[in-house]
């Protein structure tokens, strides 16, 4: 038995609580995680409010993300006292997940935690702060350097933006960061953002081609907002697009593609390759803040975490949401 928060269906009524459950065996190839931490996401919050049809098996643990110590293992790369840390896989969704003291997971979902990076930090990191790195490196490799020219973050002050804006001004990039929430500007300057941008600069109707202004960006909204940044792109500049916080929609054209040879470059967090998820690992040991990733964190305990859950989808979470499970094993 171990305990975890379990989302349940009968009918049309979905209902979240937090009980004992039984684990099924370890099957071969799978791994047994004593969960020191998990966190509360936006994906984690529309699961466990039942907003979206994001849980696609009943009964299920939410959790995308999980630190935690290997208790037991039938796979060959880990043995008991690894510290390991899983993003995605439709962990929380199809698969039992993180926000639970204890989870059987498939050995190839895990990546070795990296050394300098505690597990309290990893979940301050969690999927938003990897996705944020994943999205560093699109805008990278489509040549996007701090002497392009700025670049803009979207929903800011969420989680993947709040990290993506640390990681960039650590490289020496110039970050506008994009926000509904004028309070936010001294928090979002304090992660490293020469300029806040109002959201309604960006909600407007989409033009084909408007004025050039940025040389990359990191999009966790879609829709009108995309449509908006794409128009706004300099020659040759990339969107790195992770999110559909505004609509799964895109009502743009093909101008910023043909006209000046945009980018928009797609970023995937949940199913992304196993030796792509390890290097960005690395480069978070390697290039974060430890010190801003802490400013941005806010801790909830397990049993707090189905009431917490609706503030995501009112707009009121800031940064990153820790769930502390079983601190002192890590």
């Amino acid at each position: 038995m171990t305990q975890a928060i379990v989302i349940e269906k009968t009918d049309e009524t979905q209902t979240a609580t937090l009980r004992d459950i039984d684990l099924p065996p370890l099957a071969e190839g799978e791994v047994a995680v004593d969960v020191a931490y998990s966190t509360l996401n936006y994906k984690d919050a529309l699961a466990l409010t039942g907003a979206a049809p994001v849980v696609r098996s009943f009964p299920m643990v939410p959790g995308i993300d999980l630190a935690g110590i290997v208790r037991e293992s039938l796979h060959p790369d880990y043995a008991p006292g690894d510290r390991v840390v899983l993003n995605g896989w439709s962990v929380g969704e199809k698969f039992w997940g993180g926000l639970g003291a204890r989870a059987h997971l498939r050995g190839e979902w895990l990546v070795p935690l990296p050394e300098g990076i505690s597990m309290r930090q990893a979940m301050a990191i969690g999927t938003a702060g990897y996705t944020a790195m994943l999205c560093v490196m699109a805008l990278e490799d489509n040549g996007v350097t701090p002497e392009s020219g700025e670049v803009v973050v979207t929903g800011a002050s969420g989680g993947v933006g709040s990290v993506a804006i640390a990681l960039l001004a650590a490289k020496g990039y110039t970050v506008a960061a994009v926000t509904g929430r004028e309070s936010e500007a001294e928090y979002l300057k304090s992660l490293g953002a020469s300029s806040i941008v109002a959201r309604e600069e960006l909600t407007g109707k989409p033009r084909a081609l408007n004025k050039e202004r940025w040389a990359g960006a990191i999009d966790v909204v879609g829709s009108t907002v995309l449509a908006n940044l794409l128009s706004m792109m300099k020659y040759s500049g990339t969107v790195a697009a992770c999110g559909l916080a505004g609509g799964m929609d895109l009502p743009s054209s093909v101008a910023p593609f043909i006209l000046r040879g945009v980018t928009l470059a797609g970023v995937d967090s949940v199913m992304c390759p196993r030796p792509r998820r390890i290097e960005a690992w690395q480069r978070l040991a390697r290039d974060l803040d430890m010190d801003k990733l802490e400013s941005m964190v806010v801790e909830v305990a397990l049993d707090d975490v189905i009431a917490t859950a609706p503030k995501f989808l009112d707009g009121q979470v800031r940064g990153r949401i820790v769930v502390p499970v079983a601190p002192g094993i890590g």
